[in-house]
């Protein structure tokens, strides 16, 4: 009966974090990496990969250290956890592939001052078992690469008429340029928020 029990809130806190839980559509977090990133699907699922590994080795760290970190300072224990990740993650970017490194370098550093990030660790990780934290950063992790992959397509679908560099609308396509452009993440987030909460909306009234 525990086992099962466990099991239910295991798949229970990684759900809630895809869905309940999801930063970018339901909690409206981590917009200046939306804006940034999402205008070519190859660089946003390099930063999509950054964060879930920032997060979840800072959600496991926060959360094996819960009881022997002063609350007085735990904020500022949480920037220095989170920022000897990231700097792995950007070193290794870095080293590996350059490229791309060029491309969203600057953004993966501001990942230290994610508020997503930070706030797993504050809300869930600092209260919660290593298990149960790891399935929460994955689930938001998960939920906000899924975001962004999703207004990533539609921005370089519409922007330059192909996803993952692979040309979709013929080479007649005039691409829309406000769409490779900061306004045009703006633009797709609206509607994607707009076309999920509608969705959202009867069931969770039914649910009431």
């Amino acid at each position: 009966m525990a086992i099962k029990v466990t099991q239910t809130r295991s798949f229970k806190t990684l759900i809630e974090g895809i869905w309940e839980n999801n930063p970018t559509f339901r909690m409206i977090l981590g917009i200046c990496s939306t804006l940034a990133v999402t205008n070519s699907v190859r660089n946003t699922i390099a930063m999509d990969i950054a964060v879930i590994l920032v997060i979840m080795a800072s959600s496991v760290t926060v959360s094996l250290m819960r009881n022997i970190i002063p609350r007085r300072v735990r904020m500022a224990v949480y920037t220095l956890i989170i920022a000897t990740y990231v700097i792995f993650v950007d070193q290794y970017l870095r080293a590996y592939y350059m490229d791309i490194s060029e491309q969203i370098g600057p953004y993966v550093g501001l990942i230290i001052t994610n508020c997503i990030v930070m706030g797993r660790c504050e809300s869930f990780a600092s209260g919660n078992k290593p298990w149960l934290s790891i399935l929460d950063a994955l689930g938001v992790g998960v939920g906000y690469a899924l975001s962004l992959i999703f207004i990533a397509m539609v921005r370089e679908l519409l922007g330059f008429g192909s996803i993952l560099g692979v040309n979709i609308l013929g080479a007649n396509w005039e691409g829309w340029v406000i769409m490779i452009m900061a306004p045009g993440a703006f633009i797709v987030l609206g509607v994607f928020i707009w076309v999920l909460r509608a969705i959202a909306k009867p069931q969770m009234t039914k649910s009431m």
